[in-house]
C-alpha cells in the first residue's frame, strides 16, 4: 500500500467548541476549523469531527480505535486531565486492563458518547 493511503476516524460533535477544547485537554491541537468539520491532530495522529447536535451521548454507538506504541504514557497523559473512572459518567477513562493473549488496553469515553480503544501495538 501507498504511504499516501492513510485513514481517518471521523467522528460526531455536539458543539464543536466543546470538542476542541476537549481533545486539547488530552493533547490534540486544532489543524483545520469550520463550522461543518473540524481536523485535530497531535503528531501524526488525526481525528475528524462532524456537527452532530443531536446526538445523543447515552445511545451512542460511534467508536474508534487508537493504536498506541506506549500505552503507558497516553494513558498516563489522559489520566492527568482529571476524567471520571465512574462507569456510568461521560466523558469517562477506564483503567488498563490486559485481555487474552496480553493484549493491553484502556477506553475513554469523549463527551459525545464516542468509545476510544487504546490498544497498546
Amino acid at each position: 500500500m501507498s504511504k499516501d493511503f492513510r485513514v481517518t476516524a471521523n467522528l460526531p460533535s455536539r458543539d464543536f467548541a466543546k470538542t476542541r477544547e476537549f481533545y486539547a485537554r488530552l493533547g490534540f491541537e486544532d489543524h483545520y476549523v469550520s463550522d461543518q468539520w473540524i481536523i485535530l491532530k497531535q503528531a501524526d495522529q488525526t481525528i475528524e469531527f462532524f456537527p452532530y447536535p443531536k446526538l445523543k451521548p447515552y445511545k451512542s454507538s460511534f467508536s474508534v480505535c487508537f493504536r498506541v506504541t506506549d500505552l503507558d504514557a497516553v494513558f498516563e497523559r489522559f489520566q492527568s486531565v482529571g476524567l471520571s473512572t465512574n462507569s456510568k459518567d461521560i466523558p469517562r477513562l477506564t483503567g488498563i486492563e490486559t485481555l487474552d493473549h496480553n493484549l493491553r488496553i484502556f477506553h475513554l469515553v469523549d463527551l459525545d458518547g464516542t468509545l476510544i480503544r487504546c490498544i497498546e501495538g
